[in-house]
């Protein structure tokens, strides 16, 4: 692919094509005129463009289908190596993990804090 609007627009394809994702896009717009408008936007020899937002949120409804060609274009052309999609539960397992280390850590500091704290007595 030589630029992000092919890679764009294969990313439309895979998500059912212009007709498809166009509403996503411009839901103010009829079907047809979001369609049409999503065609020009993908167009590169016309001047409307799809803003940043947009193309992430293609970029984010190919991904949910398994369709990677938008951010493995993005990686190749800036040189980095191509990303490796984490699952959602794979996600909020780490992140699960990850609370009940911290939740953890902070029991383990306060029975520290416990037994380096004075003890202080009452007067009798």
């Amino acid at each position: 692919m030589d630029s992000m609007n092919e890679a764009l627009i294969e990313c439309v394809k895979a998500l059912g094509g212009s007709k498809a994702v166009g509403p996503d896009l411009f839901p103010d717009l009829s079907p047809d005129a979001a369609q049409r408008k999503l065609l020009d936007c993908l167009n590169e020899d016309r001047p409307q463009q799809l803003n940043p937002a947009q193309a992430v949120l293609i970029l984010r409804k190919a991904r949910e289908i398994g369709c990677h060609i938008g951010m493995e274009f993005l990686a190749d052309h800036l040189s980095y190596s191509r990303p490796v999609p984490i699952e959602p539960e794979d996600e909020r397992a780490k992140l699960q993990r990850e609370y009940i280390e911290a939740a953890r850590a902070m029991v383990r500091l306060a029975e520290r804090i416990e037994k380096s704290a004075p003890i202080v007595r009452a007067a009798a």
